[in-house]
Parts: structure tokens; C-alpha cells; sequence
């Protein structure tokens, strides 16, 4: 029988580092661990404990990112708002000042991919490097035994196995953000949320009586927020006039830079010779060196509609995945799985689709699917 690695045998409380985002996932992770008995824990969570289990004695903490200087940023109210989830909740609450370890890690990380050509993930980035890395290091180092976040997502233990695996809210599933996550540490994580519905953890912050229970999403960049990504690229990469093409090589248009554009974006640029009755156009290619783009009225295109793909810095959490075995990836955030096999070919891994894929896009992330488990991803080359 599959169980969650939160049912582990114990002799002791296990004390929790929750990172609390001010938002309402995090705080009903936080109250659901604070909760937990023997008695409710089943009903808590939807699944068994083992005997010995005796609760959590939970930290809320909040991990105070960088934020650029001219993007409007509500750190301080989602801080605040997280410290009365704690209050109420009557446990510890911290701080963890990762500023400059966000800066170099994330930012920095993302502007090196944008100026190489590439288009970064930097919520996969944030959470291998920051909510897995460095508050996962210095949890630990202040005597926590598992930190908690509140991701859509699973992990359960069949024997000694730990597997990362899909929320029970499909619609929520964070799976795809968490494949390069360490292996050796999924079993000091707990995701308290991952399986509930959304619509059932907003009734809960109600029943728990938080202030957040009503609070919208946040929605953006990791930590950062919802803003204009565009002209935050521009701060660091002026903008440079470049030819827009169609996919003849003929210059139909204009656009801000190359460098600013992703696979697939079909905002942003101007077409110049057009007629009333046009379609939308995609970008179906750039050339970072010339700074132009090329354009067509669909995505299936250039040489980003492949039916194969072959990705670099690969992480599995378990055994790698094996050749002649059908899986399903997706190579984008809530994309619908896609068909494939996977084989590794000298040092690379190429990911071999049953049908073309659009906007294949290097430096985006490629996740490997074995049913509910996630086995892990790579970047695309």
C-alpha cells in the first residue's frame, strides 16, 4: 500500500518550517499541520497514519525575496498577513532574508538564459534553488525535520520509495514547477494541500477562522509577483529595434528586440503589411545574433513544431525512465500531456513525441509523467 511519507513511524512531535506566503495555501498547510492529531489526521489529510505519530510542532516562516526597485511590491502586506495566520494559529513565526541569494540564483540565472537566446523557467529555478534550497538548508540547520509549502502536489512512500506525484486538483497541479527539486530530500517535504480541491481549501481557511481565507492568488514571477515582464527585460536589455519576417524571409514588420520575444508570443510586435482580414501572428523563430523574429499565423512552424526534443540537466527522482516505455510530458505549464518515449542517447536525453509539438521553446522545462508520478524533467536544449 502507497502511503504518505507524513505517516513515517515516530517517537517525537516532528517540528515543521512552514513557508507562509501570506496567501491562503500556505496558511491552511500551516493550519492543517498545527491541527494534526492521531485522531484527525486521516480526516485532515485523506490518508492513514502509523502508529507513534504524535503531531507537529509548527514555524511559520516567511522568505523575504528580492524585488526590483521599480515594480510595485506587497511583500510587506503579504508578511504581515502571514504573521496573523501565525498569530492566529498561536505558533512561531520567522523570517528568512534570502534577498541576495534570489538575486544571484533566480534573477541573475534568468537575465544570463534571456541574453544566451534561451527562455528560463524561474519558478523551476526558485524552487530548486530558494523553497528547496536554501530555506530547505537552513530549516534544517535550526532543527526542523520536514519543511512544508503549500504546492499542489503529492508525495507519497511505497516502502522505502519516495515519489513527487500530481495533486488531487488536476486543474492546480504544481508537479510540473517541482521536477528539479533534490531527491534526497523529498522525505523532509510535506505539501499539506496537495490533496485537497481548491475550492475545499478556501472552505477550510473559513473553518480555521483566517484572514486570508478570501485573498486572491497571487499570480507572477515567483515571489515577484504579476507585473510587466517586458519592460522589466527591458531595464537590462534596451530596447533594439529588429525586421519582423514571415516565414518566406520577407520583412513584414518591426519589433522592441529579439531577446524581449518568446516561441509561441504573438504580442508585442507590429506588422506593417497586413490587410484587414490577417490572423494572428506567432513566433515561430528568433535570431538573437541578427535581432530579428520570424512570424506565421501559426505555431505549427519553424523548427520549435518537432515531434522530438532533446533536454540537458535532467533530475529523476527515482530509476531514469526506460526506452522502449510510453510516458507523457508536457513542456509547458498546464498543457495537456502528450505521448512519448524517452531514451538517452550518449550524455543528452531526447524526448521522442507520438504527434508534433508546438512552441518547443529552449531553456523552458521538459516534465516526464508515468501516469500520476512525476519522474522528473530536463531543460531543453
Amino acid at each position: 500500500m502507497i502511503v504518505s511519507k507524513v505517516c513515517m513511524e515516530t517517537k517525537r512531535t516532528k517540528k515543521v518550517f512552514v513557508a507562509m506566503s501570506g496567501g491562503v495555501d500556505s496558511s491552511v498547510s500551516a493550519a492543517l499541520l498545527k491541527a494534526a492529531t492521531p485522531n484527525n489526521f486521516s480526516k485532515l489529510f485523506g490518508r492513514p497514519t502509523t502508529k507513534g505519530f504524535r503531531g507537529f510542532d509548527v514555524t511559520g516562516v516567511f522568505i523575504k525575496a528580492w524585488h526590483p526597485e521599480f515594480a510595485d511590491c506587497n511583500w510587506q502586506n503579504d508578511r504581515r498577513d502571514a504573521m496573523r495566520v501565525a498569530s492566529h494559529l498561536g505558533i512561531p513565526f520567522k523570517t528568512f532574508d534570502l534577498e541576495k541569494e534570489y538575486k544571484k540564483k533566480v534573477i541573475d540565472h534568468m537575465l544570463y538564459e534571456y541574453k544566451n537566446g534561451r527562455t528560463p523557467n524561474p519558478d523551476v529555478v526558485c524552487n530548486q534553488t530558494i523553497k528547496f534550497g536554501e530555506f530547505y538548508n537552513k530549516a534544517r540547520k535550526e532543527g526542523a525535520d520536514h519543511v512544508a509549502t503549500g504546492h499542489y502536489a503529492q508525495i507519497l512512500r511505497k516502502k522505502d520509495e519516495y515519489m513527487l506525484t500530481i495533486s488531487r486538483d488536476t486543474n492546480k497541479d504544481q508537479s510540473y514547477f517541482l521536477w528539479a527539486i533534490d531527491k534526497n530530500i523529498l522525505p523532509h517535504i510535506i505539501f499539506p494541500v496537495g490533496n485537497m480541491i481548491k475550492s475545499d481549501v478556501r472552505k477550510k481557511a473559513e473553518e480555521f477562522g483566517l484572514l486570508v481565507a478570501k485573498k486572491k492568488d497571487s499570480q507572477g514571477l515567483c515571489f515577484v509577483g504579476k507585473f510587466n515582464f517586458k519592460e522589466f527585460l527591458k531595464k537590462y536589455f534596451p530596447a533594439r529595434k529588429g525586421e519582423v519576417l514571415n516565414n518566406k524571409g520577407e520583412i513584414i514588420g518591426v519589433h522592441d528586440g529579439a531577446i524581449l520575444y518568446t516561441l509561441g508570443e504573438r504580442h508585442g510586435f507590429i506588422i506593417k503589411k497586413k490587410t484587414p482580414h490577417d490572423a494572428s501572428y506567432y513566433v515561430i523563430g528568433r535570431n538573437i545574433k541578427k535581432n530579428t523574429i520570424t512570424v506565421s499565423h501559426t505555431k505549427k512552424e519553424g523548427s520549435a513544431f518537432t515531434k522530438h526534443a532533446f533536454i540537458k540537466k535532467v533530475n529523476w527522482f527515482g530509476l531514469s525512465p526506460l526506452k522502449n516505455k510510453k510516458y507523457n510530458a508536457r513542456a509547458r505549464y498546464k498543457q495537456d500531456l502528450q505521448r512519448c518515449r524517452v531514451k538517452k542517447i550518449g550524455r543528452k536525453w531526447k524526448v521522442i513525441f507520438d504527434k508534433k509539438q508546438a512552441s518547443i521553446t529552449p531553456g523552458q522545462s521538459l516534465v516526464i509523467y508515468d501516469k500520476n508520478i512525476c519522474l522528473g524533467g530536463g531543460i531543453i536544449q
